[in-house]
């Protein structure tokens, strides 16, 4: 099954105070002390919140709001600015929330953050892609696959709405046998043949429909028959933001963390970083940022720590540092 990164408590819904504990509701009271009044206190804030996982803060805001009537977010919108405000806001709300959150800021004014929109929508699982379109009609009263059929255009186009189906199939092996996959490797190849995905809309449904094994086993076929591998003729064949969304869709399949770890290097790459990219990558993935890191690591030899520190300042610093430290503390 594609990686799943809610937290258990989103689709649990035990929200009651007994299952919170007490110290739940002494951090939403030190929050209120800390933002009331005339300015805030920002860096006990990040103490309090940043720091916490994601299953914690979805407590804390929920306690938050109970004792003090006002949504968290609500309350850092009026309070914090700029990019740290925009993470603060993000990690006030429930995974669900926050990503539809982001799709709304990144189809916001002229043009549409592509690079936000298929990183959320690309290679998730049936029931997060479900819960994620319920939640996004919820709270902005909007289709999500209208609006993104609306901002998006061409193979984009094609590929997010594939995603948005939510059809990836159940790994069967009676089903998912060599003989289909080899199959589904011909279906690939002869949709291109040297002019390539001159039908991608073929080539997006094999991508989308199948299992992460299905999809590593026509991954071999692949390079058995043609002699490199399904990854390594997305990256030698396909280019632009098109490509690099297809590119995403199959790395989450066949190697999620060095994918997520590679988006993060992205978000901070060339002249200036995408700020608003490397905020959704940190927070959304941070219940699998563990496994994310070390990839990282391995793949360019220095730490997410390291990036944070030298891309960014301030207080969209620090609390980016914390959400790391969080999966992966720090010496000293």
């Amino acid at each position: 099954m594609t990686l799943a990164i809610y937290p258990d408590i989103v689709t649990d819904q035990n929200l009651s105070p007994e299952a919170f504990g007490y110290e739940v509701e002494e951090i939403a009271n030190d929050m209120y002390d800390a933002m009331k009044g005339w300015g805030s206190d920002a860096s006990k804030v990040i103490h309090l919140f940043a720091t916490k996982n994601a299953t914690d803060r979805y407590k804390i805001a929920y306690r938050y709001q109970e004792l003090h009537t006002k949504p968290l977010r609500d309350v850092f919108r009026k309070e914090f600015s700029g990019d740290f405000g925009t993470a603060m806001e993000f990690l006030a709300l429930p995974s669900p929330e926050a990503e539809c959150a982001m799709i709304e800021k990144a189809t916001k004014g002229i043009g549409c953050s592509v690079n936000i929109i298929y990183t959320i929508c690309g290679s998730r699982t049936n029931a997060e892609m479900d819960l994620l379109k319920k939640t996004y009609f919820k709270m902005y009263t909007k289709d999500l696959s209208k609006l993104l059929a609306k901002e998006l255009h061409g193979d984009m186009e094609r590929i997010v709405l594939n995603c948005l189906q939510g059809g990836e199939e159940a790994y069967d092996p009676q089903y998912h046998t060599k003989e289909l996959a080899e199959d589904d490797a011909n279906e690939i190849y002869q949709n291109g043949q040297g002019r390539w995905f001159t039908k991608e809309k073929n080539i997006f449904k094999v991508l989308c429909r199948s299992p992460p094994e299905h999809i590593q086993a026509v991954s071999d076929a692949y390079a058995a028959k043609h002699g490199y591998t399904l990854l390594k003729a997305f990256e030698k064949e396909l280019g632009g933001n098109d490509g690099k969304a297809a590119r995403f869709v199959l790395g989450m399949k066949l190697k999620p963390y060095e994918t997520i770890a590679s988006m993060i290097k992205e978000a901070c790459a060339g002249l200036g970083t995408d700020e608003m990219l490397l905020t959704c990558c940190l927070i959304r993935y941070q219940p699998v940022l563990r496994e994310v890191y070390a990839a990282h690591i391995e793949m360019y030899g220095k730490t997410i720590h390291d990036r944070i520190r030298h891309e960014t300042s301030k207080k969209y610093k620090d609390t980016l540092l914390a959400i790391v430290n969080t999966v992966w503390p720090e010496e000293g």
